[in-house]
């Protein structure tokens, strides 16, 4: 907020906004996003008003629905809002999803099309989809491979290794802080440009454990993990933990916190001094 006002924004509370802005951006976190928009907005949005989604969960599910007279968009970055409001003061930008789920007045992608502009978006690239889309592949990409898939391997292997009698930092740096290096090379050029960047015997042995990794079991899990997306079930569930007040969230963290892994990182990262800040 100090920022913002420094910055010469208007500030205030949504729904002293929303009582003069004629585009609401609600890019707010999934579970608070409906309270919001039921509590402080929906009452003061008036006909030819935009409301902008910077994800879909909220529309796609059913969370809020929106008078037939509004315009109704997402314009969805892929990738944090640290990164977004860093590569837009580079003069750079993340590319973004781009959708329309309500255009009552005709000119509901334009507005789209100039606020993916007004934050540096369209500097790269704005690509277009559905709410629908962009909100399971979304969830699915998290849960299967980015935010539970990685992590999954990662303590699978660092475990692996420190039950054979393993050193933990030897574990550490194996299966923790080299995965940084394979994803940045396959953010830089793909899976060829990555098995062209790493050692004959790694691309070999990776080939051959992969088909072993990549089993059946994987695969029906991760069916599982879409179908729960696609029907709402995972969505619902959020929700609904939310409103007890997170306490799967808060034991789920507190396991993870204690995993061997975190404590021999925090031992490194101290003694060598890294990341510099």
């Amino acid at each position: 907020r100090a920022r913002a006002v420094e910055a010469g924004l208007a500030v205030g509370t949504a729904a002293e906004i929303a009582e003069w802005a004629e585009v609401v951006a609600l890019c707010t976190p999934d579970e608070t996003t409906a309270g919001i928009y039921r509590e402080e907005i929906a009452a003061s949005l008036k006909p030819g008003n935009t409301l902008l989604f910077a994800h879909g969960f909220n529309i796609h599910y059913g969370f809020i629905e929106p008078a037939p007279e509004v315009d109704v968009v997402l314009v969805a970055p892929k990738g944090p809002g640290r990164a977004l409001r860093s590569e837009f003061l580079a003069g750079g930008g993340l590319a973004a999803y781009m959708a329309v789920h309500q255009d009552a007045w005709g000119a509901a992608q334009a507005t789209a099309l100039a606020y993916a502009w007004g934050i540096g978006c369209a500097r790269v690239g704005v690509i277009p989809t559905t709410f629908r889309e962009e909100t399971e592949t979304d969830l699915f990409g998290e849960q299967a491979v980015l935010c539970g898939g990685i992590p999954a391997l990662i303590k699978a292997g660092f475990e692996t290794l420190l039950d054979a009698g393993y050193s933990p930092v030897g574990a550490y740096y194996e299966c923790v802080l080299e995965a940084k290096l394979i994803v940045d090379l396959l953010y830089e050029g793909g899976l060829k440009h990555m098995r062209e960047s790493i050692s004959d015997t790694a691309e070999w042995g990776g080939f051959l454990a992969e088909g072993r990794i990549d089993t059946e079991g994987l695969r029906a899990a991760m069916k599982q993990i879409l179908e729960e997306v696609r029907t709402g079930n995972f969505a619902r569930e959020w929700v609904e933990e939310a409103k007890l007040g997170k306490p799967r969230l808060a034991a789920f963290r507190a396991e993870e916190e204690a995993h061997p892994a975190e404590a021999v990182g925090k031992e490194l990262r101290d003694s060598l001094g890294w990341p510099a800040s």
